[in-house]
């Protein structure tokens, strides 16, 4: 089987202008979602858009590696910021993946996942050394800013809550401080990507764009976040990703 690799948004808009550079564009519905199949630089993809929430996140995940027969998968989107230095316009490649709303102790230590022995899923080393290299080498500038974009990497943490509340954050981080745990950002898919794609043994990682710093401002100008700065980033950068692999 040719190898295919997936690109994963929760929302349409944060694939903005990938689907318009798809060569041979094919369109399939399956679970309720739609994938379009097709090259980006002569590399077959598939791109999909899971919508919002770790289940719903990990049901489109399977499809792509049951139906689609996806080798690699590379999720790209946005997250708020929340480690020390990760600002609004910064960019994030997650090197780990945390469910910050995994709890079920007493019967396993809390974020660890049950019957897996671990909290942490890590990303695939050389996916995410190419993904790295791109964001580096990928002129990226904030609209309104004259410097270039500030590229880091760490731990991403989801669950199933969107954080809009200092207090929320402060309380979040210092739980997973005590255990250990330092994310960069606050999401709702990765963690549960990570996993589904651990359990098929296919590659994955992740690069999300920093949009709020999970506070109260967090909702205020988001769609327009997504639409003017990051989509463009995504854009760039999975172009930019896929003309590597395609060396490779």
């Amino acid at each position: 089987m040719t190898a295919t690799i997936a690109i994963l948004s929760a929302l349409v808009d944060e694939q903005r202008g990938l689907l318009d550079a798809l060569a041979q564009p094919r369109r399939v519905e399956r679970s309720g979602r739609t994938f379009w199949t097709g090259q980006l630089s002569g590399v077959p993809v598939v791109l999909a858009t899971s919508g919002i929430g770790k289940v719903a996140a990990a049901i489109t995940s399977a499809v792509l590696m049951e139906v689609f027969g996806a080798t690699q998968v590379v999720f790209t989107g946005v997250a708020g910021g929340v480690g020390p230095g990760v600002a609004v316009g910064d960019v994030v490649v997650g090197n780990a993946f945390l469910q910050h709303d995994m709890d079920c102790s007493p019967l396993f230590p809390r974020y660890e996942i049950p019957l897996y022995g671990q909290s942490l899923i890590d990303a695939d080393p050389a996916l995410t050394l190419a993904l790295l290299q791109t964001c580096r080498y990928t002129p990226l500038v904030h609209p309104g800013h004259a410097v270039p974009v500030v590229i880091h990497q760490g731990l991403i943490a989801s669950g199933d809550r969107f954080v809009c509340r200092a207090g929320e954050v402060a309380e979040l981080m210092a739980a997973m401080a005590n255990a250990g745990y330092h994310p960069l950002a606050l999401e709702m898919e990765c963690a549960a990507v990570a996993q589904v794609c651990q359990d098929y043994g296919v590659p994955f990682s992740a690069v999300r764009t920093i949009s709020d710093r999970a506070d109260a401002q967090a909702h205020g100008d988001f769609q327009q976040f997504v639409t003017q700065v990051a989509s463009q980033y995504s854009f760039q950068i999975i172009m930019n990703l896929m003309r590597l692999l395609s060396k490779m």
